[in-house]
């Protein structure tokens, strides 16, 4: 009886092995836990101050970390800290960090797409906006629905503090040289601080141009220029700048905004103040060039008039005028006290010098010269020269 019993026990044994090795043919592995939807934190956080409204910028993440796609709207929480460090303590996941703007710990009241480009903008708290200036990180972090995050992401810093005092009067003149910008200046004492300008192109090109070797490159829609101190405008009470980079037949619109530099553990930081009213203009070129100099004129005597006759004539010649776009030159002649009279052709002359073969024996001729820029602007006529034609 009792080998009976032990035979069946082998016999069930074998059975449930076969059983278990049919069972995991063709089958799943081991069961793997469920995603938790976990946003991938952000890396690319950057902040800007102006005045006291400060404003951050960074790129949504389109998958999780288990690296599946985000589905819906993404909870976004800000929160700043006067730590100044990037991670530890400072951090949202340290207990350090005050909730940003009218957020609150559960409800952020702000959601991006994925992949969405970020934007949030707050006013400093009046704590934050007076006082020396000191580091102020702003941080997000992105939690799935159940209210769980992968991390905070990387700081964003800018400085809090009292910001220096906005660019008063801004003006905006079109010259030949460019585009001269006046602003009012502050106390002798405050006045180092620097000033931005910002440049932005109105009506840029609707295509781009096509490439080639001697195509002008396009021209930035967006530029700025620091100007490192209040350049007296002539003697007179204010500041004054020059943008020359600017192209004629373009419309710019420009802005301002005081700068206090700051340098902290080796590192430059900037408080900027209020952006300034904006001011248009539009840059035609209604600028002559430069008035020609040094007119010189030569009575020549040549024999290829009739039947070898002399043949006379007068050549000129002057100072090529360097401006950049200067299209030519014209010629005016006159006799004794008579009027002007434009002698060279139509288009403007390119050399600076003509010859003028149309004069009589025994006259006298006084002359000027004039540039043409290349709008079709004419500059004044430059200092007349006078020259007698020889009797045969």
């Amino acid at each position: 009886m009792r080998t009976t019993y032990t035979i069946q026990f082998v016999a069930f044994t074998a059975a449930l092995a076969a059983g278990l090795i049919l069972a995991g043919c063709g089958t799943p592995g081991a069961p793997q836990p469920p995603s938790l939807k976990l946003p991938v934190p952000v890396t690319d956080l950057a902040a800007s101050r102006a005045g006291n409204q400060v404003t951050l910028h960074w790129t949504m993440p389109k998958k999780s970390t288990d690296k599946l796609l985000l589905k819906g709207n993404v909870p976004v929480y800000v929160c700043r800290s006067t730590c100044g460090a990037a991670s530890g303590t400072c951090g949202a996941n340290g207990g350090n960090c005050t909730m940003a703007g009218t957020a609150t710990s559960t409800n952020p009241g702000l959601s991006f797409a994925p992949g969405a480009e970020g934007e949030f903008t707050e006013t400093l708290p009046a704590a934050l906006a007076a006082g020396a200036p000191r580091p102020l990180s702003y941080f997000v972090e992105l939690k799935n629905h159940n209210g769980r995050s992968a991390g905070v992401s990387n700081a964003a810093v800018v400085l809090a503090g009292e910001a220096p005092a906005p660019v008063a009067d801004l003006t905006a003149e079109v010259r030949k040289a460019g585009v001269v910008l006046r602003w009012a200046p502050l106390q002798a004492a405050q006045e180092s601080t620097a000033v931005r300008l910002y440049r932005k192109l109105l009506n840029p090109p609707a295509t781009k141009p096509p490439e080639g070797l001697l195509t002008p490159q396009p021209e930035p829609v967006e530029q700025n220029l620091l100007v490192d101190s209040c350049a007296p405008d002539g003697g007179k009470r204010g500041c004054r700048a020059l943008d020359s980079s600017i192209r004629f037949g373009q419309d710019y619109e420009y802005r301002a905004q005081r700068v206090a530099r700051v340098t902290m553990d080796g590192k430059t930081l900037e408080l900027a103040g209020e952006l300034s009213v904006p001011v248009r203009v539009e840059a035609q070129d209604i600028f002559p060039t430069a008035v020609p100099t040094g007119l010189a004129a030569v009575a020549t005597t040549g024999e290829n008039g009739a039947g070898n006759a002399p043949q006379f004539a007068i050549d000129l010649s002057w100072q090529p005028v360097t401006d950049p776009d200067l299209a030519g030159y014209a010629v005016y002649r006159r006799e004794g006290d008579g009027g002007w009279q434009r002698i060279s052709p139509v288009e403007p002359l390119v050399p600076p010098a003509f010859h003028d073969a149309q004069v009589q024996p025994g006259h006298s001729y006084r002359y000027a010269v004039s540039a043409l820029s290349q709008g079709g602007h004419e500059s004044a006529r430059s200092a007349e020269t006078e020259e007698p034609v020889p009797n045969p």
